[in-house]
């Protein structure tokens, strides 16, 4: 987490609802002018708060230590699927497999680098692009608003049941695709997070394992009991939007017999594992929720 005064969590917190609630990047500036102390300042801070596209990934496609490419596939609805796979360049076959899901930004670079990431680590990782039925993630911004603005709009309109169904498809495909061995699991991001907790309920015994970063949980939590999968929890303990339906959830899952571990990360805020955003990132926390997280992908 980033020590610079200048950043509070009111800045912080006004960014999380802008990004997850809604809003315009007008109203944003407007919030952050006012709690900055002007124009200058606010366009000073945002940099530091906001996930940076232009930030450099820990990984790289170019390393010899794994291969990776685009994979096209079908979606649930007769739609063709997108996704970004990386597996390590020896023994991938004896691999464990991981799906990793996206946050509302879509399938960007730093998903792509955590996906790289997994593949050093011994998984063969495919990373889908939900945004696939609205011709994808954006690349670029359209003059007007970023490539994060136009994705986390491009998200709102997703037809959720239709989103998970897309889910489920690429666990199947992935499941039957000739490297990695086993049922998949699963860990997301954010809005990734929560379609983590939605996967492991639509997907039963096609999940193995799923793992949820500050993912949102499901509003009927009686669907636990459809659960199969083993699920981590990571909540960070400053979001209080996640963390409030958080306790239900993992009562319903103890409940019904699931396998859950959940962790709340004292005095860090939500994307407390991005680290393109100097504000909210928190190095030790991240280190701590990833080990875990590869622990239980094993």
């Amino acid at each position: 987490m980033s020590d610079d005064t200048r950043i509070s969590q009111a800045m912080i917190d006004l960014y999380d609802r802008f990004t997850h609630v809604g809003g315009t990047r007008r109203e944003l500036m407007t919030g952050l002018a006012r709690l900055a102390g002007g124009v200058a300042a606010a366009a000073a801070v945002l940099p530091l708060i906001e996930a940076r596209a232009d930030a450099a990934s820990l990984t790289s496609d170019t390393d010899s230590r794994i291969t990776t490419q685009t994979v096209r596939y079908a979606g649930a609805n007769c739609h063709a699927m997108a996704g970004y796979l990386a597996a390590p360049s020896r023994r991938a076959d004896r691999a464990r497999k991981v799906m990793v899901i996206h946050e509302n930004r879509g399938l960007n670079e730093h998903i792509r680098d955590v996906t790289r990431r997994l593949a050093l680590s011994g998984f063969v990782a495919l990373a889908p692009d939900f945004l696939s039925p609205l011709g994808e993630t954006p690349r670029s911004g359209d003059g007007t608003n970023n490539a994060d603005d136009i994705a986390r709009e491009l998200i709102s309109r997703l037809d959720r049941g239709a989103t998970i169904a897309d889910g489920v498809a690429s666990l199947s495909w992935f499941d039957g695709y000739n490297h990695g061995t086993g049922v998949p699991g699963a860990v997301g991001f954010c809005w990734g997070g929560a379609m983590v907790n939605s996967l492991a309920i639509a997907a039963g015994k096609r999940l193995r394992v799923g793992v949820a970063y500050y993912g949102m949980s499901p509003t009927d939590v009686s669907e636990a009991a459809r659960v199969k999968a083993k699920l981590v929890l990571h909540y960070a303990g400053l979001d209080d939007r996640v963390n409030t339906g958080g306790p239900a959830w993992q009562a319903a899952l103890r409940s019904a017999g699931v396998d859950v571990a959940a962790y709340t990360y004292p005095g860090v805020n939500h994307a407390f594992n991005n680290d393109t955003s100097a504000a909210r990132y928190d190095a030790a926390a991240a280190k701590l929720a990833w080990q875990r997280t590869l622990d239980a992908l094993k």
